[in-house]
C-alpha cells in the first residue's frame, strides 16, 4: 500500500512509526512531517489545507490510503474534497462529522439528541449576553467558558470569580479567537478524574483502542496555563471494567448509533474526552482525530497491524476484528521549549537523542537542517513500556534527562498520583 499521512506533530510521527511496521506498507509519505518522521518515510512539502495540491499529489503517487492527523483539515472538509478519487480510503470523518470537534454547540446538541451524558450548558451570543450574565450570577463557581469553534486548545477558560467570568465572556464574544468565539458555551463545572477513550469506526461498527489519561497544564500539580498536552499514561489506572462498561453503553454505543441515525458519514477515529463523576462517565468533548500526546501512549500498546485495522474499515469487517492490545503500561512525557505555551525559542540544537535504549522518541516540533533543531514549543515526546507503571515512568524520565537542548522543560509528575 502507498500511504500519505497528513500532519507534522508527535501524533503524526507515532502514526507513521506504527504504519511503517506493517508488511503491507510499500511506500509512506508524511506531509509536511518533521525531523523525526523522515526516519519512517518520505517527508513532502505540502500545504495540507491546499486540497487541490493534496489531491494532485495523491493521484500522481497512486496513494490508496490517506490518514489525516490534525483536526483543522478535517473541519475544513478534506474528506469531502477527496471523495472523487477512485479507491482512496480516507481515515477521517467528512466535514459534517468533524463538526463534533469543530463546534461545541453542534456537539452538545448531538449529545442531547442521543441521550449522552454531558454537563449542563447555555449557548451565548452577543444577542443574549444579558441572559448569560444572569446565568453566571445564578451559577456556582467555577464558571466554565468554551469558545464554540477551534481555538488551538486555548478556547476553554475555568474561572473562580463571577465578575471576571463576565469580563472574559465579553472579550470572547468580541472576537478574542475570531469566528471561533462568536458563540460561547457556558458549561456546568464537573469535578472528577478525566480520561480519554478512543474508537476507530466505519460509521456503523467500531473497535475500541486503549484508553489513556493526559496532562494538559504546563505546571506540576496541574497548575498554570493549558497546553496541547505535557504527558500521558495508558491505561488510566482508575478506569476499571465497570466504568468501561458504562462508557460503552452510555457514550460510545449511542455516539456511533447517532452517526447512522443522523446520516453523518464518519470513517475514522473518535476521541471521547471524558470525566468520571461519582462512578458515572460524562462527555467533556469530542475530537474527530487521535489526541496528542495520547497517540504516543496508545499506539505502542497496540500489537496488531494498524493497516489491517484501516483495511477493515474499507471491507466493512470491523465488527469481526480482534484488536491485540498489550497489557503493559505506556508512559510519555513531553519535552518542551522553555516559555511554552507562551514565548519560547526555536532553532535550538538538539543532541543525545540518537542512541536511546528502552524508550521510543516521537518528534513534534523538530526539523532537520544539517543537525536536528527545534521548530515548535513541544519538541519531543518520550514513551516507554513496562508491565509496571512506576518502571515505565522511570524509563521515560531517564531518557528525558538524557536528551539535550537549551532551556529544556518537562513536567516531573506525570502519572505520579497513581504510584
Amino acid at each position: 500500500m502507498r500511504i500519505l499521512v497528513l500532519g507534522s506533530g508527535g501524533r503524526e510521527h507515532a502514526l507513521a512509526w506504527k504504519i511503517k511496521q506493517s508488511p503491507m506498507c510499500t511506500k509512506l509519505f508524511i506531509a509536511p512531517g518533521n525531523g523525526g518522521t523522515q526516519l519512517e518515510g518520505e517527508n513532502v512539502d505540502l500545504d495540507i489545507l491546499d486540497f487541490k495540491n493534496v489531491q494532485e499529489f495523491i493521484e500522481k503517487e497512486n496513494i490508496t490510503l490517506l490518514v489525516v492527523g490534525p483536526e483543522i483539515p478535517l473541519v475544513a472538509g478534506i474528506t469531502d474534497a477527496m471523495a472523487g478519487i477512485p479507491d482512496l480510503v480516507v481515515i477521517g470523518p467528512n466535514k459534517n462529522g468533524a463538526m463534533l470537534e469543530g463546534s461545541k454547540k453542534f456537539a452538545k446538541e448531538f449529545m442531547i439528541r442521543q441521550g449522552i451524558p454531558t454537563a449542563g450548558y447555555l449557548e451565548v451570543e452577543k444577542s443574549n449576553i444579558d441572559e448569560a450574565y444572569k446565568h453566571i450570577d445564578d451559577s456556582t463557581t467555577p464558571i466554565v467558558l468554551k469558545a464554540d469553534g477551534l481555538a488551538a486548545g486555548k478556547g476553554v477558560l475555568i474561572l473562580e470569580d463571577k465578575n471576571e467570568a463576565k469580563i472574559q465572556l465579553k472579550e470572547l464574544l468580541d472576537g478574542r479567537f475570531g469566528e471561533a468565539s462568536e458563540t460561547v458555551i457556558i458549561e456546568e463545572f464537573l469535578s472528577g478524574l478525566e480520561f480519554s477513550v478512543f474508537a476507530l469506526t466505519d460509521g456503523k461498527e467500531y473497535v475500541l483502542l486503549p484508553n489513556a489519561k493526559d496532562y494538559k497544564r504546563i505546571g506540576e500539580g496541574d497548575t498554570g496555563l493549558n497546553t496541547g498536552g505535557m504527558g500521558a499514561i495508558s491505561p488510566a489506572p482508575f478506569v476499571d471494567e465497570k466504568l468501561m462498561e458504562k462508557v460503552i453503553r452510555k457514550v460510545v454505543d449511542p455516539t456511533i448509533a447517532g452517526f447512522e441515525k443522523e446520516n453523518i458519514h464518519y470513517q475514522g477515529f473518535v476521541f471521547f474526552g471524558l470525566i468520571e463523576v461519582g462512578g458515572e462517565p460524562y462527555v467533556i468533548e469530542y475530537n474527530c482525530r487521535l489526541g496528542d500526546p495520547e497517540t504516543e501512549v496508545i499506539l505502542p500498546r497496540i500489537n496488531s497491524d494498524l493497516l489491517e485495522l484501516f483495511i477493515a474499515i474499507k471491507t466493512n469487517t470491523l465488527s469481526n476484528y480482534d484488536l491485540q492490545i498489550s497489557k503493559d503500561y505506556c508512559a510519555t512525557v513531553v519535552l518542551a521549549s522553555g516559555g511554552y505555551p507562551e514565548k519560547y525559542k526555536k532553532n535550538l540544537e538538539i543532541s543525545n537523542f540518537e542512541t536511546i535504549d528502552g524508550s521510543i522518541i516521537f518528534h513534534a516540533g523538530t526539523k532537520k537542517e544539517g543537525s536536528l533543531k527545534s521548530s515548535g514549543g513541544r519538541v519531543m515526546m518520550v514513551s516507554s513500556l513496562d508491565s509496571n507503571l512506576r518502571e515505565a515512568l522511570a524509563k521515560t524520565y531517564h531518557t528525558a534527562n538524557q536528551i539535550s537542548f537549551e532551556n529544556k522543560y518537562f513536567r516531573k509528575d506525570i502519572g505520579y498520583e497513581f504510584l
